[in-house]
């Protein structure tokens, strides 16, 4: 019976910490974040509007947001952008950090495509960003 007692004691300790140690590390990136919120909008928009590089640009988004289709579906978009229009030009604003509370952040920035043929169009974009390890892009609107 003290054998059984001990088993069942020893089950319940170690469900107890698989349990905490899931609960810990789920929400952890792997790597480390940009040094701060401004930078990590800025090296987002690097990685899918000058690169063109879906793998680097998921290396930028939290685990949460970390759906590579819709990353590969936006760099796809930017890459059929670039190849039906005069040579597109990508530029924006510095990052401007609107609101910043523990560890999360607004970010706000606009992104204008210039063409060669002198089209000209804006974005106004507004990213979350969030801070574990680093500060990571988890939302784009």
């Amino acid at each position: 019976m003290t054998a059984l007692l001990t088993v069942t004691v020893v089950l319940l300790l170690c469900a107890a910490g698989g349990v905490a140690a899931f609960l810990t590390l789920r929400n952890t990136e792997s790597g480390e974040g940009a040094p701060d919120p401004s930078v990590a909008v800025d090296d987002f928009l690097t990685a899918v509007y000058q690169e063109r590089d879906a793998a680097s640009a998921a290396r930028l988004v939290c685990s949460a947001a970390r759906d590579q289709d819709r990353i590969r579906a936006k760099v796809a978009e930017i890459e059929t952008y670039v190849s039906t229009h005069q040579n597109p030009r990508f530029r924006w604003d510095s990052p401007t950090v609107d609101n910043e509370t523990g560890d999360r952040a607004t970010v706000t920035t606009t992104v204008t495509v210039t063409t060669s043929d002198e089209k000209i169009a804006d974005q106004d974009l507004r990213f979350t960003v969030i801070r574990r390890s680093g500060w990571w892009v988890c939302e784009v609107s």
